[in-house]
């Protein structure tokens, strides 16, 4: 049984490599020939293609009118040089911003207690009053299904809705969810009978808890941390977020069983809810919608906290010259 779990990892060792590379790295490699049929294969026109690939090429610092196939770049355009620097000791407000987003929906996602009701959902279930193991295995069963069904929705709803909407409404739910949770497992920790409508709500509440994660908090966290690091800071700043999300992960996961005796299981779910609360007002106040952006302007987006994306200046400037006009105090 344990050797099924390698045939899927198999499969995509095979299927990844015969993935392209990005487009974006080509170009900061000066690699301009490969990008070019890159990004013929995965955009819809040629027009498309040579718009992509003048945005990358602008951030790269290539001249636009360069059509060699291969180019000098400079190891600093490259990104392996004062990347930390710049994200962690210099950096812009814009990147300031992006950095604590970045880091911050991974660190939320986790810390909302998604791994504690995934992998302790039997525990969940026994202390709610299901004591046969059947059960248990069935509703054990239900959350993954759940999960599943509600990731594919997430799919075909990401790009009609947005996700600054579906990340907010998904907490939401979460926090309902977690609320709830609690109460009932709470309400059935200080019964001396079995109480089957807590039994009920507290099922429920599992299963709305993992739907409303996976319609937005599950994989919105994993886009929209791929969408707004420019490029130069890209790959540091996401293994900076993979890092943050695992360790977070981790603790969750360790802890969750010793935190329930601490202060009760019911008591653990209600600070589970309290973090989801501190998550949506983090949203609401830190993200900016990404949709329909490219990774080149997404930079204009951050800086700005408080406001929402597409902001004007009262004299009509843009983005960059509220950024100025606040950064030289003339606001």
């Amino acid at each position: 049984m344990l050797g099924i779990g390698a045939v899927p990892s198999v499969v995509l060792a095979l299927v990844v490599l015969a993935m392209p590379e990005s487009p974006r790295w080509l170009v900061m490699q000066g690699r301009l020939g490969e990008a070019r049929k890159v990004l013929d294969k995965t955009s819809d026109s040629k027009e498309e293609a040579l718009l992509r690939l003048a945005d990358i090429k602008e951030a790269a610092g290539i001249p636009e009118s360069c059509n060699d196939d291969v180019v000098q770049v400079s190891k600093q355009k490259r990104g392996g040089e004062g990347v930390w620097r710049e994200m962690f000791v210099n950096p812009t407000p814009a990147v300031r911003h992006i950095l604590i987003a970045g880091l911050g929906i991974h660190f939320f996602q986790q810390a909302s207690g998604i791994d504690a009701v995934v992998l302790y959902s039997p525990t969940i279930f026994k202390k709610a009053g299901i004591t046969s193991d059947t059960d248990q295995l069935l509703a054990t069963v239900a959350v993954g299904f759940v999960k599943t069904l509600f990731i594919l929705v997430a799919t075909f709803t990401l790009d009609r809705f947005g996700r600054r909407p579906l990340l907010l409404s998904s907490f939401g739910g979460m926090i309902f969810s977690l609320t709830t949770l609690a109460v009932s497992l709470t309400i059935i920790d200080h019964s001396h009978t079995k109480l089957m409508w807590a039994v009920g709500l507290s099922i429920a509440t599992v299963l709305s808890y993992v739907a409303a994660f996976s319609i937005g908090a599950g994989p919105i966290t994993w886009v929209y941390s791929s969408e707004i690091f420019p490029l130069k800071l890209r790959a540091q700043g996401c293994a900076m977020a993979v890092v943050v999300s695992r360790v977070t992960s981790g603790v969750i996961t360790m802890t969750f069983l010793s935190l329930s005796k601490a202060i009760t299981i019911g008591g653990a779910f209600f600070l589970f809810g309290g973090i989801a609360l501190v998550g949506w007002l983090f949203f609401f106040t830190m993200l900016p919608e990404t949709q329909g952006k490219t990774l080149e302007e997404m930079e204009g987006s951050f800086g700005k906290f408080w406001r929402k994306s597409d902001a004007k200046g009262t004299n009509g400037n843009d983005n960059n010259g509220q950024i100025q006009l606040e950064t030289n105090g003339r606001t």
